[in-house]
């Protein structure tokens, strides 16, 4: 199953017909996608599931009828353990990017991190998983798919990047975690909520 938020309302692709977490359930072939996007923007819905008992793919099914862009990005641990975190337009957030043509995605999570944060000595660990979006840029919808890796550095003055509207990049700890992931993107909550586990 596969879940992807729009304006932080979830979508989830299933192929079995199970009620999930109480929303609306559509049959993929018989919906109009947009259609219901478009619910979901104007908060007529909080949320649906797409199912496809037949589809071989419902997840390529559905990402066919967007722009897709691929990023990058890291969940980065210090010496002590604490969880690295941009602040940015307001929100709470993880550093990413977008990869570049010709960069692997281990490369594009690392350059992302060190252009956002000023961070030094990262060391890549671990893919994490992938979370996906959707959102609008120039009248056309996005679905961006984000890869995460698990990073390590040691502790250090770090430097937002406020040519990209970031304007702080901190270690925090267990109570600043939860302090910022009241105030960040369900899938970055999601996401780290997920590594506790």
């Amino acid at each position: 199953m596969y879940i992807i938020f729009y304006n932080e309302n979830p979508i989830y692709l299933s192929d079995n017909t199970e009620n999930i977490h109480n929303i609306k359930s559509f049959d993929f072939k018989r919906s109009d996608i947009f259609e219901l996007l478009n619910q979901l923007k104007n908060g007529h819905l909080n949320g649906f599931t797409l199912t496809d008992e037949t589809s071989a793919d419902l997840y390529q099914d559905f990402v066919q009828h967007f722009k897709i862009i691929e990023a990058a990005g890291g969940l980065v641990f210090n010496e002590t353990k604490e969880l690295l975190f941009i602040f940015r337009n307001g929100v709470w957030d993880l550093p990413k990017g977008k990869i570049e043509k010709g960069e692997t995605i281990e490369e594009a999570a690392l350059r992302e991190v060190e252009e956002e944060c000023g961070v030094t000595d990262l060391k890549l660990g671990n893919f994490i998983d992938k979370t996906y979006h959707i959102y609008e840029y120039k009248n056309q919808l996005v679905f961006k798919i984000t890869h995460w890796f698990e990073m390590a550095c040691s502790n250090q003055k770090l430097t937002p990047q406020l040519e990209e509207g970031i304007t702080k990049a901190e270690f925090l700890d267990e109570k600043g975690q939860q302090v910022a992931l009241n105030t960040t993107y369900a899938n970055i909550k999601l996401l780290v909520d997920n590594l506790k586990y």
